[in-house]
């Protein structure tokens, strides 16, 4: 009796939520990752190099000098149309809020990257598939005006499924919105980079994130405007492998580089250390990255 109590396994004490997941599953190759592993790679599996997605606040810890980064999204949305489908809008906003703890799919604010001043926006696909309504693309508007009238640099990270429908025509506007108030950083040579992550589509695609001076992308980021099987039923012919995804975007001349995520700032930086004007003297470091 004494043996067979040394070897009898004890229940946990609490449920199945209290014991932490320590391994998840590589969405591309199927690898079994260690969950901390995983993260300190920033999300990219160690196995295959895929790219897995990332929240709007990991985004900005990864991009923004540490410390540095001041939020300055504050708008939260409203339901002008009464819209419904198989619920109220005001409901999903609701749970989407709750879920993300943001007031909507966006989060932006003052930085320096690599001692470059910046305005540095990130679309929240964890809200609504990212999508953008008034609030995105006015708060995305806000950014570069800020941007132009302290002197910073934009950089926008894009994840969306395109304008939301349940905001209609006022979502569609948005589009002209954000295209229109780069104008201004255009006028005063500030530089604009905007990164391409998976997915980047519709409406978003479609105006300020193809707008940029740079433009960058992550390996194997889905980046169109329709989907496949709309574009296949309109032409009527077969469409190439991958032809959506950010390498053929490359080949193709849409993208100036895909770049590893683990680079991203490094990269990111070395294009605002040449393109703002006093990039040369920011951070102690050379134009030609020596």
């Amino acid at each position: 009796m004494a043996l067979e109590r040394l070897f009898r396994r004890k229940k946990p004490q609490g449920g199945a939520k209290d014991v932490p997941e320590l391994w998840t599953k590589c969405e591309a190759c199927g690898a079994q990752l260690y969950k901390k592993e995983l993260l300190q790679n920033l999300k990219v599996c160690p196995r295959c190099g895929h790219h897995h997605r990332l929240s709007a606040l990991e985004r900005v810890e990864m991009l923004a000098d540490p410390g540095t980064f001041q939020e300055t999204t504050r708008l939260a949305p409203l339901d002008p149309l009464g819209f419904v489908d198989t619920k109220p809008y005001a409901e999903r906003l609701q749970a989407y809020q709750e879920e993300t703890g943001r007031k909507d799919a966006i989060l932006g604010g003052r930085c320096t990257i690599e001692g470059v001043p910046a305005v540095l926006m990130v679309m929240d696909y964890a809200f609504a598939g990212g999508s953008m309504g008034s609030v995105v693309g006015e708060e995305i508007a806000r950014g570069a005006e800020r941007a132009a009238e302290e002197g910073r640099a934009l950089v926008i990270v894009a994840a969306s499924g395109g304008a939301r429908m349940q905001e209609a025509a006022l979502s569609l506007m948005q589009m002209a919105k954000t295209v229109m108030v780069l104008d201004r950083l255009w006028e005063k040579r500030l530089p604009y980079v905007s990164v391409l992550t998976d997915p980047t589509t519709g409406g978003v695609t479609a105006s300020f994130a193809a707008l940029a001076d740079v433009i960058f992308a992550e390996p194997g980021a889905l980046i169109g405007f329709a989907g496949p099987r709309v574009i296949r039923q309109t032409i009527r012919q077969e469409l190439p492998e991958g032809f959506q995804r950010s390498e053929f975007l490359l080949k193709h001349g849409m993208l100036d580089r895909v770049t590893d995520r683990r680079r991203l700032k490094e990269e990111v930086a070395h294009v605002l250390h040449l393109l703002h004007p006093e990039g040369l003297t920011l951070g102690g470091r050379d134009a030609a990255g020596v």
